[in-house]
């Protein structure tokens, strides 16, 4: 029994205390609860579903001799931040664009993951009539690159990918900025500033700019609504890009989008003393955009946060800016992110928060704390089709997450378990701490099994 906890679920806070039998929610209790066999005081503590992470990048695909991560490594960052389930993505080596890679990648994670796990299949120029012959209950989404990446899985035939949007049977999440717009731009940077002084990350927002952000996202969506597809605009960067997006239920809806933490938290402020650290595909951007994005979630134009964490290791990340790669690490964190505008220590105004480690605002001293569960635990499993997770319902599976609000926790590279060793986040406080993670009922570390995705 997790006893005398404030429960936070499906838009209600309120004092209660959850019932484990096995991997299940047995019951939920408010107010006075039996006795049971064994009991974990809550008492202060904010008990929520177990976050679900539909946007990692673990870089473990079985053929890399030293990846950036593994599902081993990353998975334990994970379980720490209070992510019990996550969706991995398919630009690893192999690509996850077939059958065979993709019971590849489920024998590593089902050895190896220490939370719930499931994928994202790749579209290529070439694969689109094999996707679309698999079963959709085997993967979570199709994963689409309008822009190149990590990876290089960029998709650029038209005819494809009308193909695509017109025949797909599961949702497809797009990776959305102008790949014209970036080759471009990165021409014309590097002729003014490679291997000079400026040649800094300070540049990356400008290369990969608003405009090409949305133009891919208009052109997507278009191409989605002219189809009636499903469709998912991942890591949204700009607030002009949520002109495009609805306020709509989410079961109403055939066009969503997410955001991720780092995109809330940061701006291009901070390349002045983070540098490459924070360089990432789609550019962090201005303070603007940030707060816009922050908005959007409150009013609901953004359906899902997820991270999109991305380990590189750390001497990859201090070459040049040109050469060094994009990513970063972040789903140890990303929970207490987003719940720091809550619980942040000193209020400068009636709209915001300063955070006194590294003079962050905030956008309002009490974000509700119902709209991140929904964001990070409901609407990722409803829009993935995630079976018997997400909530806190009797006869769920356990996935849950304690946290003690109101204590000081800070980012050491000590604490770190990402195989990379780094965070953009060391220094920093948070005032909160995850204080305990049930996956399946499990509290050991262990406990982690497939996803269950339904059509």
């Amino acid at each position: 029994m997790i006893h005398n906890a404030t429960i936070v679920n499906e838009g209600r806070i309120f004092n209660g205390s959850v019932l484990i039998d096995g991997d299940r929610i047995a019951d939920i209790f408010e107010g006075e609860a039996p006795t049971c066999e064994h009991v974990v005081d809550a008492t202060g503590m904010i008990l929520m579903p177990g976050v679900i992470d539909t946007h990692v990048h673990f870089r473990d695909g079985g053929q890399s001799e030293n990846p950036a991560g593994t599902f081993y490594s990353e998975s334990r960052a994970a379980r720490a931040g209070g992510v019990t389930s996550v969706v991995d993505m398919p630009n690893t080596k192999p690509q996850t664009t077939t059958l065979e890679t993709l019971e590849a990648k489920e024998v590593l994670a089902e050895r190896d993951s220490a939370v719930n796990y499931g994928f994202m299949l790749g579209a290529t120029n070439e694969n689109i009539d094999t996707l679309l012959s698999l079963e959709p209950t085997r993967y979570a989404a199709i994963k689409l690159f309008l822009g190149s990446s990590t990876g290089n899985m960029l998709v650029n035939d038209p005819d494809q990918l009308d193909h695509l949007f017109r025949d797909a049977r599961k949702l497809i999440v797009a990776h959305c900025e102008e790949e014209a717009v970036v080759q471009a731009n990165m021409h014309n940077f590097k002729l003014e500033h490679q291997g000079r002084p400026t040649e800094t990350a300070a540049l990356h927002p400008q290369i990969r700019n608003t405009e090409a952000c949305f133009l891919s996202s208009y052109k997507a969506i278009e191409r989605a609504r002219r189809y009636g597809t499903r469709f998912h605009v991942a890591h949204i960067s700009t607030a002009t890009e949520l002109s495009l997006l609805s306020n709509f239920d989410l079961d109403k809806k055939n066009i969503t989008a997410e955001v991720t933490p780092n995109h809330l938290w940061f701006d291009d402020r901070d390349y002045a003393e983070l540098g490459n650290l924070i360089k990432c595909n789609p550019a962090i951007k201005s303070n603007d955009d940030r707060l816009a994005l922050w908005a959007g979630l409150e009013d609901d134009l953004i359906d899902t946060i997820a991270t999109d964490h991305a380990p590189h290791p750390l001497e990859a990340k201090q070459r040049p800016y040109f050469d060094a790669p994009s990513g970063i690490p972040s789903i140890q964190h990303s929970l207490q992110m987003m719940l720091e505008p809550a619980f942040a220590g000193s209020v400068d105004s009636g709209e915001c928060v300063v955070d006194s480690t590294r003079g962050l605002m905030l956008p309002t001293t009490h974000y509700p704390l119902p709209t991140i569960v929904s964001k990070m635990c409901h609407n990722p499993a409803l829009l993935f089709g995630i079976r018997e997770r997400g909530f806190i319902r009797k006869g769920y599976k356990a996935d849950l997450v304690l946290v003690r609000p109101g204590v000081e926790s800070k980012v050491t590279k000590e604490s770190l378990l990402y195989k990379c060793g780094w965070s953009p986040l060391e220094g920093q406080t948070f005032h909160t701490r995850i204080e305990h993670v049930w996956v399946n009922g499990d509290d050991t570390g262990s406990g982690a099994e497939a996803l269950q995705f339904s059509k």
